[in-house]
């Protein structure tokens, strides 16, 4: 690709991603309780000119790509034909992905989406069975994304009305021809939510596009199913963390109030404690008065463990982090606390140009996930933290003489 037609794709690309910011922090300012109308009208203006100035330059890159082609000698082109094994859905989305590194926009199968939007972004949307291949590698992982409620949006924002669990009542019994009662308005709540776009930048090097369909795929679904799943968890946590806190843990009677004493009644039948690695292994060492561990297996599924008949869930460390040198410990029923809205658009991006690839002879990969968290009802989950876990006390009684 000539140097004049790169220097052009980058600044779109930049230009792009300059707007799609902008619009981002347009939606915040919309929705914001404290709206600014002077913020709001100033943001839109910078908006406005930053569309205008990406679509004169896509403008300039259209006609140098048109007076490129018109000089291009197809005869030189080193192209290798698809053999009949490569027809499948992911053999063209690698092409797809080796012609976009290379700058040949134009060369992109025809059943493929391209995002070139009025938010000015731009990508090629992974196929719906790999990011389905991605997203069952982020559940692999037990994360906290397998415990809270996930529901797939087709919108980039919304709203959900929601009742907490603890306020819902029995349908009432009504003779024929009576009204239906409604619900109490003063119990609804409504959630709104508005996806945000989470970037991450991966590195192919030279072998590797000219590998396998098989290998790169199997490269970039790993690399991106293992940071997605930090990512969510961070978001998830973020969520979780501003649940009721309670004292600090630090013997084992606490465990038992946490799960007792904590959340409704209701909520409590379905309720789960989560912790990290660490802090598991700090609660399976622990005891009560009679001497016998605080965790219990559970006698219908072997290998699970459970505290009073609550399952305890152990995540790796590595997904759920200690805080300030203290385990977390989580109780709850996330279903019914916590909400991922996954917009399910994944894209990417390539080039050997831009980021770094021109100077090192690598090819770059943006990817782009799209998703929300809300609480739901915060009511429905408690946060504890804990360093160690001091035994029951056995109980003494007193001699009299």
């Amino acid at each position: 690709m000539p140097k004049n037609i790169n220097k052009l794709n980058d600044a779109w690309i930049e230009a792009g991603q300059k707007v799609s910011d902008l619009n981002a922090k347009i939606n915040t300012a919309v929705l914001d309780d404290n709206f600014d109308k002077k913020e709001f009208s100033k943001l839109k203006e910078e908006r406005d000119s930053a569309k205008a100035q990406r679509d004169a330059i896509k403008d300039q890159l259209d006609e140098a790509r048109a007076a490129e082609v018109i000089k291009m000698d197809n005869g030189k082109e080193n192209r290798k034909p698809l053999n009949k094994e490569e027809t499948n859905l992911k053999d063209k989305f690698v092409k797809d992905i080796k012609n976009m590194v290379h700058g040949r926009f134009d060369a992109i199968s025809s059943d493929a989406t391209v995002d070139n939007n009025g938010d000015g972004g731009f990508g090629l949307t992974i196929p719906q069975d790999i990011q389905t291949a991605i997203h069952q590698l982020v559940r692999s992982f037990a994360t906290l994304q397998n415990y809270v409620n996930v529901e797939s949006v087709g919108t980039n924002r919304g709203s959900r009305v929601y009742e907490n669990e603890n306020t819902i009542k029995p349908m009432a019994k009504m003779d024929e021809g009576a009204e239906i009662p409604g619900a109490d308005p003063a119990k609804l709540h409504m959630i709104k939510y508005l996806i945000s776009d989470y970037g991450a930048m991966y590195t192919l090097t030279n072998d590797l596009l000219m590998d396998s369909a098989e290998a790169l795929l199997n490269y970039l679904t790993t690399q991106i199913a293992k940071q997605d799943a930090v990512t969510r968890n961070v978001a998830i946590l973020g969520v979780m963390n501003a649940a009721p806190k309670k004292p600090t843990i630090s013997k084992f009677d606490d465990i038992k109030d946490l799960s007792n004493n904590t959340l409704d009644p209701a909520i409590e039948t379905t309720s789960i404690f989560i912790t990290n690695q660490s802090g598991y292994n700090i609660l399976s060492k622990a005891k009560d008065a009679e001497g016998r561990y605080l965790l219990q297996p559970d006698v219908t599924q072997p290998g699970r463990y459970q505290i009073d008949g609550h399952q305890v869930v152990r995540i790796a460390d590595k997904w759920l982090p200690d805080v300030s040198g203290s385990h977390p410990l989580y109780f709850g029923d996330f279903k019914q606390a916590v909400t991922l809205f996954d917009r399910q658009d994944m894209q990417i991006l390539a080039t050997n140009i831009g980021a770094g690839a021109y100077e090192t002879n690598t090819y770059k990969v943006r990817v782009i996930d799209r998703f929300d968290v809300q609480a739901t009802d915060t009511g429905a989950m408690a946060v504890g933290s804990f360093k160690t876990v001091a035994n029951q006390t056995p109980a003494t009684t007193e001699v009299t003489k």
